[in-house]
C-alpha cells in the first residue's frame, strides 16, 4: 500500500506521516507548495502522478473565526478542495480518509453525539467541513469520515501551547467553561488512522481521546501538570466575543470505533501528560 497525506505541515498530518514511516508504509506528505487543492486540475495531476492506494486528507482551512469573514475561501478549501480530492480518488480507485470535526453538530444537550445523529452547523467552518463530508459520500465508495475535536500536537499552534505562553506572561487568565468536549492528541490519533486505512472497515467514525472536560477544566489541568501557578477564572462564551459560534456540547460517542474493533484512545489527561513531557524535552 502507498499512502498520500495532505496537510503534512499541520499537527495531524505531521504525526500521520511519522506513524506511517514508523510502520514502514510507503507514504508522501504534501502541503500547499506541492499543489493547490482548490485547483481541480492541479490536484488531479499530482495525485494521479503519485498513484496512491489511499489518501488521508488532513489539510483544511481551520481559522474558525476568520472563516466568518472569508466564507468563499473556507468553502473553496474545505468543500471544493475535498471534492477535488474525492473525485480523483474515485477515478484511480483509491480509498479516502477525510478528517472532519465536532463543529458539524449544533452542540445541543449533554449526551455524546453518535455518528448518525442529525447535523446542525453553527458556523461557516462547520458548514464547510460538512460539505466536505457530503462530497466524500457522494463520490467515493471506499471512504472513512473521521470527526475529531480539540486537537493538540507537537507540530503547530494549539490551546496547550497558547495556555503555556500566556501562563508565562500572566498570573491570571479567563477561560470559557460552557463548552464541553474531548482534547485529542495527534500522536494518539495517528496510529488509529493508520489502522483504519489498512482496513476495509469503511464508514463514519468519531475519534478523540477518552473523557470529557470544559476548556476551563483543560486549562487548569495544563497548568497543574506543568507546575505553573496560574489562576484560571471560568467565564461564559458570550463574554469572549467570538465571531463564530462554538458548539456547547462537543461530546462525541466513540461507539463506532469499538463496534468495528478499533481500540479507543487513552484518556485526555494521560495524553496531556505525555504531550507536555514531549514539549519540555524539546526545550
Amino acid at each position: 500500500m502507498k499512502v498520500l497525506v495532505t496537510g503534512v505541515k499541520g499537527q495531524l498530518g505531521y504525526d500521520v506521516v511519522k506513524e506511517l514511516n514508523r510502520r514502514g508504509i510507503p507514504c508522501r506528505g504534501v502541503d500547499m507548495e506541492d499543489f493547490d487543492l482548490t485547483d481541480g486540475s492541479a490536484a488531479a495531476e499530482y495525485i494521479r502522478g503519485y498513484a496512491p492506494d489511499a489518501v488521508i486528507h488532513c489539510a483544511a482551512y481551520t481559522a474558525v473565526d476568520n472563516a466568518e469573514d472569508n466564507r468563499a475561501l473556507c468553502f473553496a478549501v474545505n468543500a471544493g478542495g475535498t471534492e477535488n480530492i474525492a473525485g480523483v480518488c474515485a477515478e484511480i480507485g483509491a480509498s479516502l480518509l477525510y478528517i472532519s470535526t465536532d463543529y458539524v453538530f449544533d452542540g445541543k444537550g449533554e449526551v455524546p453525539f453518535e455518528t448518525g445523529d442529525p447535523t446542525g452547523c453553527l458556523s461557516v467552518y462547520g458548514a464547510s467541513k460538512l460539505a466536505g463530508e457530503q462530497a466524500v459520500r457522494a463520490l467515493v465508495d471506499r471512504f472513512f469520515i473521521v470527526r475529531i475535536s480539540w486537537v493538540f500536537g507537537i507540530n503547530g499552534r494549539n490551546f496547550v501551547r497558547t495556555m503555556l505562553r500566556l501562563g508565562e506572561e500572566r498570573d491570571e487568565l479567563s477561560v470559557v467553561n460552557d463548552q464541553t468536549g474531548s482534547p485529542t492528541y495527534t500522536a494518539d490519533l495517528a496510529p488509529l488512522l493508520a489502522d483504519m486505512i489498512l482496513s476495509d472497515k469503511y464508514g463514519v467514525y468519531h475519534a478523540t481521546n477518552e473523557g470529557f472536560c470544559s476548556w476551563y477544566d483543560f486549562a487548569r489541568e495544563i497548568f497543574a501538570k506543568a507546575g505553573m501557578n496560574v489562576r484560571v477564572n471560568p467565564v461564559s462564551s458570550e463574554t469572549m466575543n467570538f465571531k463564530a459560534k462554538r458548539p456547547e456540547n462537543s461530546r462525541l460517542s466513540k461507539k463506532s470505533l469499538t463496534d468495528n474493533g478499533f481500540k479507543p484512545l487513552p484518556h485526555w489527561q494521560d495524553a496531556l501528560e505525555r504531550y507536555l513531557a514531549e514539549i519540555f524535552a524539546g526545550d
